[in-house]
C-alpha cells in the first residue's frame, strides 16, 4: 500500500543536537533529553536509544504511563516523570525505578506510602505553573525530611529564558538559591540541581548545575530569539500529490470558496488535514514546497485534505509536496508554520497525528 504522507525524522539531527547541547551544559553538569509526548511527536523509543547513545544521561517525560513505556522497552536510564494526580498508583512507578517529581504534601505523602522512592522536590521560583508554592518551600522540605525519603534532586522551570536579558531570568537563578539553602539547613543535599530547560542550556550558563533539560532544541528548534547556537531539524512533513486538476480563473476552492482564483491554474490535493496537525489557521495563510517553489495553501484546510495553487507548474498524480522541512532555502520550516498558525513550534510538531507515519533516517535503529 503507497504511503500518501509521511513525517521523516531524521535521528542523525537529534544525535547532532544532544552532542551539542551537552557540550554547552557546564562540565559538571549531565543533560537530560525530554522525550513527553512521543518525543514532541519524532517517536519515543527511537529519539530515546539516539539521544542515550550520543550523550544524554536521563531522560525526562510527563506521566507515568510513559516512563513505563520507555522501561517496557528495556531502557533503563534515569527517568524523572513529573505531572500525575496525588493518588495517582506510584507504586509501579518505584518498581520500575522512575524518579518523581513532588510539588505538594499530598504528593509527597502519597509516593512515600507507596515505596522507597527517588524524588524531585520542584519549587515554583516564578513560573507559577506546577511545583510548590513559594510560601510552601520550607514545609515541603521539612516534610521530605521527617519522612526520610530519598530526595534525589530538586529543581524549577524557567519562564522566560527565550527572552535574553529578561529580568526574571536573575530572580529565578537567585530564588533557586535560597531553596537550595532553606533544603540544606534540613539536612537536604540533592544529588542533581537542575533549573535550566533548552534557552538555558544555550544563554543562560548560570542555571545549568547538576543537569540540564533539552527539550525543543533535540528536535532542533533554535529556542532562543536571535541567538543560533547550530541545531539541527530534525522533522520533514511531506506527502503526495492524491488529484491534480486544471481549473478556469474564477473558480472556488474548499468550503465556502474563500479562495477564488484569478487566473487558469493548476489545483493539487494534499491528502493531509486538520486531524493529522495542519493547522487551520494556514488556510490561505501558509505554504508548501512544490518542486523546488513555494506555492500557496488555496482555501480552507479540511480534515483530511488542503489544496495547493501550483499555478503553471507541471505536476502528476504522486509528486511530492513537502510541507515543511529543515532547510528554509527548500521548503517552509516548522518555525515559519508555528507563526502562520499563531503558535509555537512545539505545537506543530506534537500536533502531527498518529496516522501519519513516522519513517526514521540516519543511525542505527531498530523502526522503519
Amino acid at each position: 500500500m503507497g504511503i500518501v504522507a509521511e513525517a521523516v525524522v531524521d535521528l542523525d539531527a537529534i544525535a547532532h543536537n544532544t552532542r551539542l547541547l551537552a557540550g554547552l551544559a557546564a562540565p559538571r553538569a549531565g543533560t537530560m533529553a525530554v522525550v513527553k509526548a512521543n518525543a514532541f511527536g519524532h517517536g519515543v523509543l527511537p529519539v530515546a536509544r539516539t539521544v542515550l547513545a550520543n550523550g544524554a544521561s536521563w531522560l525526562g517525560v510527563t506521566s507515568i504511563a510513559e516512563a513505563l513505556e520507555l522501561r517496557a522497552a528495556g531502557i533503563d536510564a534515569p527517568i524523572l516523570a513529573w505531572l500525575y494526580a496525588h493518588d495517582d498508583d506510584f507504586a509501579g512507578a518505584i518498581r520500575a525505578g522512575v524518579d518523581l517529581s513532588v510539588s505538594t504534601p499530598e504528593h509527597l505523602a502519597a509516593i512515600a506510602a507507596a515505596g522507597a522512592a527517588d524524588v524531585h522536590l520542584k519549587v515554583d521560583t516564578g513560573l507559577t505553573r506546577n511545583g510548590v508554592n513559594w510560601a510552601d518551600w520550607p514545609a515541603l522540605v521539612e516534610a521530605a525530611a521527617a519522612l526520610r525519603v530519598n530526595v534525589r534532586g530538586i529543581w524549577s522551570h524557567l519562564a522566560s529564558a527565550d527572552d535574553p536579558g529578561n529580568p526574571s531570568i536573575m530572580r529565578q537563578i537567585e530564588r533557586f538559591e535560597e531553596a537550595l539553602e532553606i533544603a540544606g539547613k534540613h539536612g537536604i543535599t540533592p544529588e542533581v540541581r537542575h533549573l535550566a530547560n533548552s534557552a538555558g542550556i544555550v544563554d543562560v550558563p548560570g542555571t545549568h548545575y547538576d543537569l540540564v533539560r533539552a527539550g525543543l532544541a533535540l528536535y532542533g528548534v533554535e529556542p532562543v530569539d536571535g541567538v543560533t547556537a547550530g541545531l539541527r531539524r530534525a522533522m520533514t512533513l511531506r506527502a503526495r500529490a492524491i488529484n491534480v486538476k486544471r481549473v478556469p480563473s474564477g473558480t472556488g476552492v474548499s468550503y465556502l470558496h474563500q479562495y477564488v482564483t484569478d487566473r487558469e491554474t493548476t489545483m493539487v490535493l494534499v491528502p493531509v488535514g486538520y486531524a493529522d496537525g495542519v493547522p487551520r489557521l494556514l488556510s490561505n495563510r501558509g505554504e508548501v514546497a512544490l518542486h523546488g517553489e513555494r506555492r500557496p495553501i488555496a482555501g480552507r484546510v479540511a480534515m483530511d485534505q488542503f489544496v495547493v495553487d501550483a499555478g503553471d507548474l507541471p505536476v502528476a498524480l504522486g509528486d511530492e509536496i513537502v510541507l515543511f522541512g529543515a532547510d528554509p532555502a527548500a521548503a517552509p520550516t516548522v518555525e515559519e508554520w508555528a507563526a502562520w498558525a499563531q503558535t509555537n513550534p512545539h505545537e506543530i510538531l506534537t500536533g502531527i497525528g498518529a496516522r501519519v507515519p513516522r519513517t526514521y533516517v540516519g543511525q542505527e535503529h531498530p523502526h522503519g
